[in-house]
């Protein structure tokens, strides 16, 4: 057991857990609403949007790659899917197929670009974040879909768990089992430990890439759809400024900018962290211009001790040849 819990403590997931921990009894202690049910429900239906870009998001960055256009193809996606149902009309079933699909088709767009002009992944997707958050402000002139069909604002749940918790559950469990169950798992790992070996080995490096941005948004989509549920409204600046929150969760998790290493439990702690920390600095009263310089301070003791973490193991590994 000790052996177990000092493994434990030397992961980066560990010590993550360890900080969630001692996080939730502070916030606990001093401010008393914060372990209501209604508010730890209220933080899990609040922070579901971020979970499903973080699903995406992860998948890319193990890959190798970045993807900073995952909230402005959440944005257009809502609008494009928003569109569509108050229109024409439709259910459930059509609304995700809708989401999903033109996410990941705009996802895919920025796999081609990578892929074709080998430009770095984070400038491409830079540029197809002012596309298309450009074009969808220039196309609706920023006006916004309130008018959305009463089957789709009904407020639905299972066993008191809100839709959009559940929704973000299945996209992050669904993940989970790709990366660490199915072949296709191994061969993204691979992509972005080793592009060269993974090439030698036969893995389809364009395939790869076109999945795992499409991945991304889809998963993208899947969430503007989530987040059109919850306000009950399309708007064009909806999800301004979230690929900051979702890249600083996954990051924080243990993700690599690098390439190659990425959990989804550690995803899930980082994004349980950064919603602990704005919910409880709020319920003490903090001001909200507080929330941005706190997680920026979080994330960089957060890379500098996986940076140490893994500078020991370099040098352990040194010292025992």
């Amino acid at each position: 057991m000790r052996e177990r819990l000092a493994t434990l403590g030397r992961r980066h997931e560990g010590r993550l857990a360890l900080l969630v921990l001692v996080c939730a009894g502070f916030f606990a202690a001093a401010a008393p609403g914060f372990r209501s049910p209604g508010n730890l429900m209220n933080l899990l239906e609040s922070h579901a949007v971020l979970g499903i870009l973080a699903a995406g998001l992860l998948v890319v960055l193990i890959a190798g790659g970045i993807d900073i256009s995952c909230a402005a193809i959440a944005a257009v996606s809502q609008y494009v899917v928003a569109l569509c149902l108050i229109r024409w009309g439709g259910n459930w079933g059509l609304a995700l197929l809708l989401a999903v699909g033109f996410g990941s088709a705009l996802g895919v767009v920025n796999a081609v670009l990578v892929h074709t002009l080998r430009a770095p992944p984070v400038i491409v997707t830079i540029a197809t974040m002012t596309f298309y958050s450009s074009m969808l402000l220039f196309c609706t002139g920023g006006a916004t879909l309130d008018e959305l069909p009463d089957w789709f604002t009904l407020k639905l749940s299972i066993l008191t768990v809100p839709l959009p918790v559940l929704i973000a559950g299945a996209a992050l469990g669904m993940t989970a089992f790709m990366l660490h169950r199915l072949s296709l798992g191994r061969q993204i790992f691979a992509l972005g430990g080793n592009p060269e070996a993974a090439r030698r080995m036969g893995c389809n490096i364009a395939g790869l890439q076109c999945f795992v941005y499409g991945f991304s948004g889809a998963m993208a989509g899947l969430a503007g759809l989530v987040q059109a549920y919850r306000v009950e409204e399309a708007a064009p600046g909806a999800m301004a400024g979230r690929e900051l929150d979702v890249l600083a969760a996954v990051v924080l998790g243990g993700a690599s900018l690098t390439g190659g290493r990425g959990t989804v439990s550690g995803t899930v702690l980082g994004i349980v962290l950064l919603a602990m920390l704005r919910n409880g600095l709020t319920l003490m009263g903090v001001s909200s211009y507080a929330f941005g310089w706190v997680t920026g301070v979080v994330l960089l003791l957060s890379m500098a001790a996986a940076s140490a973490s893994q500078w020991r193991l370099r040098n352990g590994g040194r010292h025992a040849l």
